[in-house]
């Protein structure tokens, strides 16, 4: 079930909040943003001593090639909340992010970018949401400001991730999601290096809501989420999560033998009634490229299972840890 409300609609301090403030784990992939982490912290600090009684802040570091880190180094020695991750490389955001849910100690999970678009305000609209007996809140841009191609990529994304959760959840996933700590219970043993955070929260999720929350302008750097890697996320999520790929390669199959069959009583008919050979070889010429195409499309889709069967048999980890820094 999903649920999208506008974020005015609950103030903060009305009575449709509970009394018991939460603990709250927040969790931050970082890549390439040192610019941006000492503001995020900065503004985060407020934000969690008026939500919860006891919290944290998890910054994972998914192999930056700037002074991430050391940026990260410096915060954790200047705030004992504050918990660095550094991983051995990049793994990709969503594998930092199993690290950092992975690692969290409190009962409530919030996940962030690093980038500030996100405003660490707005935490309070998921959280109060979340109270309300949802699994999973996520805060869903007003607008977003992005390239037709980008755009593009992006819808074939969530239609991928539509095709895998099932539901309407999809048309709203962002990486601004507020989440129960005891869901990832159900994921605890997963250990493919192929990570969709958002596929893998469904596996213990029933109730869902999305909150239109305004997002910022990037405050440094620009997104390293390309056309290309996009639409490799996207192929991801259908073979790594769903059988409708090879669904889908079946149903063309059985459709491609029905034409075939057509064709067939075609050329015996015209044989019987008019004798002598059928003319018109381009066409079946053309019938027999189709065929070939459609079985080497077949065999490429079995192939792309079997290259993930043989990739997760190797036993390659989604993440593997370099450090950590923590003061506390």
């Amino acid at each position: 079930m999903t649920s999208l409300v506008s974020a005015s609609d609950w103030p903060v301090g009305q009575n449709n909040r509970k009394t018991e403030k939460p603990t709250m784990s927040v969790v931050v992939p970082v890549y390439n943003s040192e610019g941006s982490l000492p503001v995020l912290v900065q503004r985060l600090e407020p934000v969690l001593m008026t939500l919860a009684s006891e919290f944290e802040l998890i910054l994972v570091n998914d192999g930056s090639r700037d002074r991430s880190w050391q940026v990260v180094e410096e915060l954790t020695m200047r705030y004992k909340w504050v918990k660095g991750i550094n991983l051995l490389r990049n793994y990709g955001q969503h594998n930092a992010l199993l690290c950092g849910i992975r690692a969290a100690i409190y009962n409530v999970v919030v996940t962030m970018d690093d980038d500030l678009q996100q405003r660490p305000e707005d935490i309070c609209h998921l959280v109060s949401k979340l109270e309300e007996g949802y699994d999973v809140v996520y805060g869903t841009p007003l607008k977003i400001q992005q390239s037709h191609w980008r755009g593009l990529a992006s819808q074939l994304t969530r239609l991928a991730l539509r095709s895998v959760m099932g539901n309407e959840t999809a048309r709203h996933v962002s990486p601004f999601r507020a989440f129960y700590t005891s869901l990832r219970d159900t994921f605890a043993n997963y250990s493919s290096p192929s990570v969709s955070i958002d596929v893998l929260l469904t596996w213990g999720g029933t109730h869902y809501a999305a909150i239109p929350v305004p997002y910022d302008p990037r405050n440094t750097g620009f997104s390293t989420y390309t056309f290309g890697k996009l639409i490799g996320h996207a192929l991801d999520m259908l073979t790594g999560f769903s059988t409708l790929p090879l669904r889908i390669t079946s149903i063309a199959g059985f459709a491609f033998t029905i034409f075939g069959m057509i064709v067939l009583f075609y050329v015996l008919g015209q044989y019987l009634i008019q004798g002598g050979s059928v003319p018109g070889f381009p066409f079946l010429a053309s019938v027999i490229a189709i065929f070939s195409g459609a079985t080497l499309f077949a065999l490429g889709i079995i192939g792309e299972y079997l290259s993930r069967i043989y990739v997760r048999s190797m036993g390659h980890p989604p993440y593997v840890i370099r450090s950590i820094s923590d003061k506390g």
